[in-house]
């Protein structure tokens, strides 16, 4: 059986996590009150976040900005999107 947790992210019981996504407080709290299906939602808006930006994970303070976006969109107000990124439109279908 799952293990459940009430998401903090979308407002539900659901499925929690299986393991805490890192170590320290922050991965704790996140475990605790952090959806599998939340955290799903979380990758996508990470990879956006170290794309638009060119991050390098291995650069602390690349590290800390994603730590801090990550707490906004779990805890805080909601990780706001780049404000020059525009999402890609999709192409449209060929004519044959």
């Amino acid at each position: 059986m799952a293990r459940m947790v009430n998401c903090v992210k979308l407002g539900r019981e659901l499925s929690g996590l299986p393991r805490p996504p890192f170590g320290g407080a922050l991965g704790k709290r996140v475990f605790e009150n952090v959806s599998q299906d939340a955290w799903n939602l979380w990758q996508q808006q990470s990879t956006l976040l170290i794309n638009h930006y060119g991050l390098n994970l291995r650069d602390p303070k690349a590290q800390q900005f994603l730590m801090e976006q990550l707490e906004q969109f779990f805890f805080g107000e909601g990780a706001a999107l780049p404000q020059d990124w525009t999402p890609e439109t999709p192409a449209a279908p060929r004519k044959k």
